[in-house]
């Protein structure tokens, strides 16, 4: 047997996770996913199929706190998690559910996720 590619294996965690996780309006999906240059994020509402608020390294809010484009470390993880929560919190949003996209939970998804909860964001 063929052994599988880190993209096969993250898509292959992906999937068993999302058979879990559903957003819903009153607990919407906070999905991540990290490229090898940025990080994105996105609050979803699964039931209506929509992004109610998204955030990225390339977001010039993101630009305003960080001040600099970019997102390879840590730091920039947590930059990104001030954004993401004010932003959340401006539509009202306190609870979510937290998918990681497949990606192991540690480095920049594990400190993503801590400044969201130390910001209020609930999951």
């Amino acid at each position: 047997m063929a052994k599988l590619s880190r993209h096969a294996k993250r898509l292959r965690r992906h999937r068993r996770i999302r058979k879990k996780v559903f957003g819903t309006p009153e607990r919407p999906r906070l999905a991540v996913y990290r490229s090898l240059n940025h990080f994105y994020a996105q609050v979803i509402d699964d039931t209506q199929g929509k992004t109610l608020v998204s955030a990225s390294t390339l977001d010039p809010e993101y630009m305003k706190v960080a001040g600099k484009r970019g997102g390879k470390s840590i730091e920039a993880a947590t930059n990104l998690a001030q954004v993401l929560v004010k932003k959340a919190h401006d539509k009202g949003i306190k609870k979510v559910v937290f998918d990681r996209g497949g990606f192991m939970y540690h480095g920049k998804i594990k400190a993503f996720a801590d400044k969201c909860r130390e910001l209020g964001l609930e999951f």
